[in-house]
């Protein structure tokens, strides 16, 4: 039996991303460590949505999200290597789950 988090990582594809946490990820360059955001590069963080974003391109729906420890009457999509709660019909943020390897741990 497939456990629900390795479930996720085969589904999701799980990248080696840094960690968001309020601890700078190790390696990281002190410019980087002040924006707190996981020591993600200026061009990385433009890519995440924010909550009330809408997600128009570019997205995989997660299908049978309770499989993987999701609420399952909620939808979700994978964009890059992060996962969102969706609004179903307008496609809106309503949350950022986390990076794949934060849903995964």
């Amino acid at each position: 039996m497939i456990r629900p988090i390795a479930a996720l990582a085969l589904v999701l594809g799980a990248a080696a991303l840094p960690a968001t946490s309020t601890a700078a990820p190790k390696g990281c360059p002190p410019g980087l460590a002040k924006k707190n955001n996981g020591c993600l590069p200026p061009g990385q963080a433009k890519k995440i949505y924010g909550i009330g974003d809408r997600i128009n391109d570019d997205y995989i729906v997660i299908r049978s999200p309770g499989r993987y420890g999701l609420n399952p009457g909620q939808t979700y999509y994978r964009v890059g290597d992060h996962v969102y709660r969706v609004d179903r019909e307008t496609r809106e943020v309503l949350d950022l789950i986390g990076a794949v390897v934060n849903v995964l741990n």
